[in-house]
């Protein structure tokens, strides 16, 4: 059963459905996505402080964003992919998220604003998350201990990013200790069980994923390239540990549980965590639903484990 505090949202969704992404201009989506994040926004987690800086990669800049938590512990530094269907998302739309992980995990994270869709077609955004991997790793000094291990994290679309980066850079060395994958979008394909079930009425809305993922990969056919499709990666041996987070009443559930398994069967470490009488992107929802939140405590758990055996 979905839960009862969901339950008036979903109702107001479809009373007052979004009008299909094919109908609106980019300018006023992204606005509007900023708008439905300002008014979900649960209380501002307090943290000891919020820095906006560059990133300079290879040829171009990202904006990112660095929080550090009043209990510093100095560990890992998180690096984070906001979601967004790989065309909507910044900075501010996922800031009180942040700010409660980096609160909830007493960890320092870095969240970065990779360039989006249309105007940025696939790769971009994935040389966007595997080029700021390495940058950070090579200058983690500049964002935390010397010595911090490095946490890749993201959700929704983000989650995809940070899945091919890990995979992509999982034999050199940059510290990677963990991925954490908030209920992925691990491809273009959407033909499992829960997106048959789950298709429409349950916030996340498949023909309107279907839509951003035309507009994310512009030209490029092939779907199964690992890039466009984690789930398509022929060997991820010796990539970083992982959990994957899921929610019941997600479409995309299966593919984040397929994923879980294909990491066991390369023969990393996954924690599956299925977020019980939830929908899609539940985690930015806290201030409807304040038990949306009580799965950053398992995530922090899971992740410090993860740290403290790489330091082992």
């Amino acid at each position: 059963m979905v839960h009862p505090a969901l339950e008036p949202i979903l109702r107001a969704a479809h009373d007052a459905p979004v009008a299909h992404p094919s109908t609106v201009s980019i300018a006023d989506r992204r606005l509007r996505y900023l708008q439905v994040s300002a008014q979900s926004r649960h209380d501002v987690e307090p943290v000891e402080s919020v820095t906006d800086l560059r990133l300079a990669l290879d040829g171009r800049d990202l904006a990112a964003r660095l929080y550090v938590p009043n209990r510093d512990e100095g560990k890992a530094l998180i690096v984070y992919f906001h979601g967004g269907g790989f065309v909507v998302g910044d900075l501010d739309s996922h800031d009180g998220l942040c700010r409660r992980i980096s609160a909830d995990t007493r960890m320092r994270l870095l969240a970065v604003d990779y360039r989006l869709a249309p105007e940025h077609p696939f790769p971009a955004a994935v040389d966007d998350a595997v080029d700021t991997v390495r940058a950070v790793a090579r200058q983690i000094e500049r964002f935390d201990a010397p010595d911090a291990r490095l946490i890749v994290m993201g959700d929704s679309a983000g989650a995809t990013l940070a899945a091919v980066a890990c995979a992509l850079t999982k034999d050199e060395h940059l510290g990677v200790v963990a991925q954490v994958l908030i209920y992925p979008t691990l491809g273009p394909e959407l033909f499992t069980d829960s997106a048959h079930a789950y298709a429409t009425g349950h916030l996340l809305e498949l023909d309107h994923l279907r839509y951003d993922y035309a507009q994310y990969l512009g030209d490029w056919s092939d779907h199964t390239d690992p890039r466009v499709c984690p789930l398509m990666f022929p060997d991820l041996a010796g990539a970083p540990a992982a959990v994957v987070v899921v929610a019941q009443f997600d479409p995309l559930r299966d593919e984040g549980v397929a994923y879980a398994g294909l990491l066991e069967h390369f023969g990393v470490g996954v924690e599956l965590l299925e977020a019980e009488g939830m929908v899609h992107g539940f985690l930015r929802l806290g201030a409807s639903v304040p038990e949306a939140l009580s799965i950053t405590d398992d995530l922090a758990e899971h992740m410090h484990r993860y740290v403290e055996e790489a330091s082992a």
